[in-house]
């Protein structure tokens, strides 16, 4: 027996789709093609981030398409782009301070530390957490507890105080890796060994070599234990 269909509602539009699938997985059911949103579709690259709301449910919720299976009667939206304040600025021309952090960023001193933000990431980071550490001017544990952002976007489109948490992370672990972060001496050596053309020669016979060569080359490689 056919397994019976769940109806959706696509943009306003009902769809009638097999159960289990993702909100992604039956978009395209109905037929729709993603070209935007859509990426690694492992929930790691935050381009089909998706604002729904389920039947009986007044409150709209906020989820990664790829990841989050259809419900019978969800209205779902896509908003795989959100047009959330990010100013211009060069990383050389900034120190990594906390008045640096608030001259781009003065809604941060705005955040009522209400946790909607934490509630919305995908990732289950503790945004809020994060983000009071920004107001401590932290920006090294910015860095370190924003690391697995996926920069979609959904907690400041959740986010009453209308805040940009994932451009403020982004700027502070740009910020952390320039000035904050300890010199790699392995990195600085190797690169100065690029720059003095130590590996110039090998480059040349590598490219000199055919795609079944490079394949071979390839599969018996030296591979570093894991």
């Amino acid at each position: 027996m056919p397994e019976e269909l769940i109806p959706i509602y696509i943009m306003g539009k009902r769809y009638d789709v097999p159960p289990g699938l993702t909100i992604m997985k039956a978009t395209e059911y109905a037929g729709y093609r993603l070209i935007r949103g859509a990426g690694c579709r492992g929930g790691f690259c935050g381009a089909c981030a998706t604002v729904y709301r389920t039947a009986g449910d007044y409150r709209l919720k906020v989820a990664l398409a790829c990841q989050t299976v259809a419900e019978p009667e969800m209205y779902i939206a896509q908003i795989p782009f959100f047009p959330a304040e990010r100013p211009a600025y060069k990383l050389d021309e900034l120190e990594p301070t906390f008045e640096t952090l608030v001259k781009l960023y003065p809604e941060l001193l705005r955040c009522l530390s209400c946790g909607t933000c934490t509630k919305a990431c995908p990732q289950d980071l503790d945004v809020k957490d994060y983000m009071a550490e920004a107001m401590r001017g932290n920006i090294a544990a910015v860095a370190d507890k924003s690391f697995d952002c996926i920069m979609c976007g959904l907690c400041a489109a959740r986010c009453p105080a209308e805040e940009v948490q994932y451009n403020i992370a982004i700027l502070c672990r740009r910020l952390y890796g320039k000035y904050l972060a300890p010199e790699a001496k392995h990195l600085s050596e190797r690169v100065a060994e690029i720059k003095t053309g130590e590996f110039d020669e090998p480059m040349r016979e590598i490219k000199s070599l055919s795609e079944e060569e490079l394949r071979q080359r390839y599969n018996e490689r030296d591979i570093e234990p894991a």
